[in-house]
């Protein structure tokens, strides 16, 4: 069947299209939500993963044109976010930024939480996978981990190391490393990366452990020094920061990961929108240069396969607790 436009149709569909290319940008994005935006982030300003998400956020707001800010709240080791967003609204309007040192640590770490990360968080899609990185102040003049083995043994009062998570990766590393070199460290707990810093950069904590994101900054400003990264392989980001692997400890390779989450009871509708601008936005080039600027291995992901990599990871960890000695709490 043949059908046929009168030139008067022909027209009208052809400024229809040309009304749609010239729309504003805002409009691309009206089937998301048009007040203010929220993106939690469990940690306070300054650490890794609130500079993770200024950045994704910032292009975000100029990508869609929508009010997106970012919404800190710190407080037990990032859980405190997650249960704001559980009772969240479900219109797309609060997201999460989150990473495995929060969501699945404390799954594994913790015999009761207010919140399923099953159940009441929803997987939007990876941003990146990042290591855990252990970090010793620049006022003990320790610039190796050699040196600080060394040390370590000069100093036994001092046996000791910040995380910016306890129940998570950043307090387990540490914990199992002094396992292997045969000198016990003892965790000191840190409501994030922020407070940790200072402590170092003040040398009030003689050495770290969080995300590499949180200190590379700092190591490249030879403000503290970056002595081991957890990731099995040296980084894109820093490829001259050396693996404990390489130093001799494999058994204590670890790789946890970023991404966004939303309420469970989002539209699904909405989530595939959102889904979608983020792996967008995180994907292009300026966006994953800045990323990898601060230490994250960019790595985009549907939510089925950030699913699959939280559960992998569960695995994983519970396995890592018991060999840490660690009872959920």
């Amino acid at each position: 069947m043949t059908i046929h436009f009168s030139r008067r149709k022909a027209l009208a569909a052809a400024g229809g299209a040309m009304a749609i290319a010239a729309a504003p940008r805002h409009a691309l994005a009206q089937s998301l939500p048009t007040g203010t935006i929220r993106v939690l982030v469990g940690f306070p300003a300054g650490g890794g993963t609130d500079v993770m998400a200024r950045i994704i956020v910032e292009k975000l707001k100029e990508k869609t044109g929508l009010n997106i800010i970012v919404d800190n709240r710190p407080g037990n080791s990032g859980n405190l976010a997650c249960e704001m967003l559980k009772n969240g609204p479900t219109d797309g309007s609060l997201l999460m930024y989150g990473t495995s040192a929060t969501t699945v640590a404390q799954k594994v770490t913790r015999k009761q939480l207010n919140y399923d990360i099953d159940k009441d968080l929803m997987t939007l899609g990876l941003t990146g996978t990042v290591s855990v990185a252990y970090v010793v102040s620049s006022t003990i003049g320790v610039k190796t981990f050699a040196e600080y083995l060394d040390w370590l043994k000069k100093n036994p009062k001092r046996q000791n190391f910040g995380t910016t998570a306890m129940g998570s990766m950043t307090h387990f590393f540490g914990v199992l490393m002094g396992r292997e070199i045969g000198i016990p460290l003892e965790p000191i707990a840190y409501k994030g990366a922020g407070p940790l810093i200072a402590d170092l950069s003040a040398g009030h904590a003689a050495a770290g452990c969080g995300g590499v994101s949180d200190f590379l900054t700092h190591h490249r400003a030879d403000k503290m020094r970056i002595i081991a990264i957890s990731a099995p392989k040296r980084v894109a980001a820093a490829p001259d920061l050396p693996t404990i692997a390489e130093l001799g400890y494999p058994k204590l390779a670890y790789e946890g990961f970023y991404g966004f989450y939303a309420p469970a009871r989002t539209n699904p509708a909405v989530a595939a929108l959102w889904h979608k601008e983020l792996r967008a936005v995180v994907d292009s080039p300026d966006t994953k240069q800045r990323l990898l600027g601060v230490g994250l291995e960019v790595l985009t992901s549907t939510p089925a396969e950030m699913t699959t990599r939280q559960t992998n990871l569960i695995a994983y960890m519970t396995s890592v607790m018991k060999a840490a000695g660690v009872e959920p709490e």
